[in-house]
């Protein structure tokens, strides 16, 4: 399903359960997929209307150009609002992973009205770049890497999805369920076109968007009930960051989940619902 926002924007998105039930809104990392079946529907059967979408240039959402994309973080934080508003009179529970968590929190900010409560996996308070001192940055030899590796064909499905299935072993994420949902993401793009794939498979496009102003300062005003959930043995957001950000939010509540990494795994997806069901 597609949601045309009224600034013109498209959205690529998907419904579990009761359309009438309170609204759970997940922001893809960068595409929907990035929140497995297995949390959608555990969250549907506790009695919400889930819906995962896809941001900008990813998945079936609005596609222009990944290389330069011409739209801000902010612009991503108003894209989410104004879903939320289409699909619900009520405030929201939104919640972003990886990189769309940034886009949650700035979205937390920017349109307190929209939303409920806040679940943040595996994120961290700053934007792609420099980290700030205090927090703990990308594993330095887990980086090296995944970053040098040859690049795969982008536009062969087979050669993209051992692509991730390898990185996922560098992240410490399951290789056969990475393998899986790369073939899934591959199939769900605008078009076999290498950029675009490469896009929808690394969410890079997103460290090429103007992200400033600074947002960690004001964590502090978020006044809605927050969940954030952090895999211990992430290397690309070490777990510190995670518990920064429980820190400076008010009152937010910190999951630490000791079997997990960067990716959300099937099988913590009970103990993730049950956390944001509770707030």
């Amino acid at each position: 399903m597609q949601h045309t926002l009224p600034h013109g924007v498209t959205l690529g998105a998907e419904h579990f359960g009761d359309p009438a039930a309170p609204l759970v809104l997940l922001a893809g990392g960068t595409t929907m997929l990035s929140w497995p079946d297995a949390l959608c529907e555990a969250l549907a059967r506790g009695g919400r209307h889930v819906v995962r979408y896809d941001l900008r240039d990813a998945g079936t959402s609005t596609a222009l150009d990944p290389d330069a994309p011409a739209y801000t973080l902010r612009d991503l934080a108003a894209d989410a609002a104004a879903l939320a508003r289409e699909l619900d009179d009520r405030p929201a529970h939104l919640a972003g992973t990886g990189v769309s968590g940034m886009v949650a929190q700035v979205a937390a900010l920017d349109h307190p009205d929209a939303f409920s409560a806040l679940t943040l996996y595996g994120t961290r308070p700053v934007a792609p770049g420099p980290v700030d001192p205090d927090l703990p940055d990308h594993d330095a030899e887990s980086m090296r890497k995944l970053f040098s590796r040859p690049m795969p064909d982008w536009s062969d499905r087979a050669a993209v999805a051992e692509h991730a299935a390898a990185g996922a072993v560098v992240l410490g994420n399951d290789p056969d369920a990475a393998r899986a949902l790369a073939a899934r993401v591959f199939d769900r793009a605008a078009s076999t076109e290498p950029a675009v794939q490469m896009a929808n498979q690394l969410g890079m496009v997103f460290s090429k968007l103007d992200c400033t102003p600074r947002w960690r300062e004001r964590l502090p005003e978020i006044a809605i009930p927050a969940v954030v959930v952090h895999g211990r043995r992430d290397v690309f957001f070490p777990v510190g960051n995670g518990e920064a950000l429980a820190r400076e939010i008010p009152g937010a509540r910190l999951l630490v989940l000791d079997d997990a990494a960067s990716a959300i795994p099937d099988a913590a997806a009970g103990a993730i619902a049950a956390a944001m069901l509770a707030v």
